[in-house]
């Protein structure tokens, strides 16, 4: 059973099942909109599992039939009633909320996203930063901010093409046009599509099965995909993923690892 973590904040709810830490955006009168103290619950929750080595991996999802539409409109780019606490934190953090957004410094665990129904703007823009996307058969994706004579600060215009085909980025970017989840999974947007309601199972199934692995090794696979893209010259991410995998070999688990199929059983890991 999940326990909920006081790091949680109005807007956003922070979990812990086991080793998983579940984040759920928490303002469905408002579509899940973004609010100060939902970008403060996420910075909060993604440096956690960062520093917390019994966390192996991360579910985000929203609460209700949206995951998130974006920033608040009707609020604007001041952020509404509950800014001041975003601008306290900020002045220790100032790229608190691109790190909230997933845009930078994303922790080095794999983050699995359940999507039910829309993930407009900011909501497609948070996708772009995990790892694992399921998609309910009614969610609706896009980045729309031109529609609105405004700009995607999160990154899509950069992230968006190295993650589908360029044309296909530059017809949602430019158009701001909608795509269905059968879409997205085509495209290789998202992983997985299921019936409406069920996302948040599919990905806690996803996240249960990646706790069964080694998290010495899902740490340092996770790293190796956020530092080396396809903008690092091929010798120079060879040379750089043999410091980060090279260790492994050499710690309890991957000798674990090996002796558990030699033996014909599953393997126990210690984290070390």
């Amino acid at each position: 059973m999940a326990e909920q973590l006081d790091i949680s904040t109005k807007n956003c709810t922070v979990e812990r099942e086991g080793h998983i830490l579940i984040v759920t955006l928490n303002r469905p009168e408002a579509k899940n909109a973004l609010s100060p103290s939902m970008l403060v619950g996420m910075y909060k929750a993604w440096r956690l599992l960062d520093k917390d080595d019994d966390l192996y991996c991360c579910v985000l999802t929203g609460k209700g039939d949206t995951f998130c539409a974006g920033m608040d409109l009707k609020a604007g780019p001041g952020g509404g009633e509950d800014a001041e606490e975003i601008q306290r934190m900020m002045v220790d953090v100032p790229n608190l909320h691109w790190q909230a957004l997933l845009r930078e410094n994303r922790p080095n665990k794999p983050l699995i996203l359940a999507v039910e129904g829309y993930a407009l703007a900011g909501g497609t823009e948070i996708l772009q930063g995990t790892d694992i996307r399921v998609g309910a058969e009614d969610a609706v994706f896009g980045v729309t901010e031109v529609i609105r004579g405004l700009y995607p600060m999160s990154a899509s215009a950069i992230r968006l093409r190295r993650q589908i085909p360029y044309c296909l980025a530059a017809e949602i970017l430019l158009l701001g046009r909608r795509i269905s989840a059968q879409e997205a999974l085509e495209w290789g947007l998202i992983n997985r599509v299921v019936p409406k309601g069920k996302a948040l199972d599919e990905a806690l199934k996803i996240a249960h099965q990646l706790c069964e692995n080694a998290p010495i090794s899902l740490r340092a696979i996770t790293r190796t995909l956020r530092e080396l893209d396809e903008s690092v010259p091929e010798a120079e991410a060879l040379r750089r993923q043999d410091e980060i995998g090279g260790p492994i070999f050499a710690t309890e688990d991957a000798k674990e690892g090996m002796r558990a199929f030699k033996e014909k059983r599953k393997p126990i890991y210690k984290n070390r």
